[in-house]
């Protein structure tokens, strides 16, 4: 779905959600008409999280540009792992400046 799936539904309503608006969107006028009668027979708070959903859903199978699922969590991935490894080099940094420190004081 997003970058930043939410664990208030789970995947399973969202998929099931995405579906139901796909099969009712031609009895109804609007694809937002159908979007809020789905949100509220699977009592989703709002329908623009249905949209966001069925958006979603478009970006994933190719339909609409965007970032895909799976590429925003390895970007997430990325990012965490990336932050990791700065905090490892400063730590590295520091510990090395400590002991380059200590060599050059004099020993008695």
């Amino acid at each position: 779905m997003s970058g930043r799936t939410s664990t208030r539904y789970p995947l399973e309503l969202r998929e099931r959600a995405v579906r139901m608006v796909g099969e009712i969107r031609s009895d109804h006028e609007s694809e937002w008409a159908a979007i809020t009668q789905v949100a509220q027979l699977l009592g989703v708070g709002a329908p623009e999280t249905v949209r966001k959903w069925c958006r979603q859903s478009e970006v994933d199978a190719g339909k609409r540009p965007g970032v895909s699922t799976e590429e925003a969590a390895e970007l997430k991935r990325l990012k965490r792992e990336n932050a990791e490894l700065k905090r490892a080099n400063a730590i590295l940094r520091s510990a090395s400046a400590f002991f380059a420190a200590e060599l050059d004081r004099p020993q008695r």
